[in-house]
């Protein structure tokens, strides 16, 4: 009995060590990014849950419950999760993308960008980016709501300055060239 609450207490203090040292190192990364106090807040709560798992199934495994007893319920465990995830797979895609653009997304809320769409415009300032999707300000007041998944898969271009179109060479112009000596 002793043994069991020596090794629950160690758990639960690699638990309350690890989770502080994330939460320390992810504010320090969100200050660098200059990232939002609720996207940080949501990033830091997936990771811990994460965290949380890992340490639960580590301390099931050192109690010494047998390892095909608990990876018989951790297997189940993800077959109805993989199931339910399936046929949710657009959230749990977003849910991902939301994390790596929090780690390595190079644009900011502020900056005016152009994401590389064939059938819509999509250019304006970042408003907000969450954990689901990233809110673009177009220059015509309409905001749109792009899914954080379609955010890594396609081109984005940051602009400095508002787009420039090209002019369109009228037919009637002369496309001979004039050489000077």
């Amino acid at each position: 009995m002793t043994q069991t609450l020596l090794i629950s207490c160690l758990y639960i203090g690699i638990f309350i060590f690890a989770q502080r040292l994330l939460t320390n190192w992810i504010a320090r990364l969100s200050e660098a990014k200059q990232v939002s106090f609720k996207r940080t807040k949501m990033v830091t709560q997936y990771i811990t849950y994460l965290l949380f798992i890992i340490i639960a199934c580590l301390w099931v495994v050192s109690l010494g419950i047998e390892y095909q007893q608990v990876s018989l319920f951790i297997s189940s465990v993800f077959a109805v999760l993989g199931v339910a995830l399936v046929a949710q797979w657009s959230i749990l895609s977003n849910i991902t993308a939301g994390i790596l653009i929090f780690f390595v997304f190079p644009y900011r809320i502020g900056d005016r960008i152009k994401i590389i769409d064939k059938d819509e415009d999509v250019s304006g300032i970042i408003a907000e980016i969450s954990l689901f999707h990233v809110l673009i300000e177009r220059s015509d007041g309409i905001t749109i709501t792009y899914p954080n998944n379609l955010m890594l898969q396609k081109g984005v271009l940051k602009l400095t300055q508002a787009p420039v179109k090209v002019p369109s060479e009228s037919p009637e112009k002369d496309h001979t060239q004039v050489q000077s000596d």
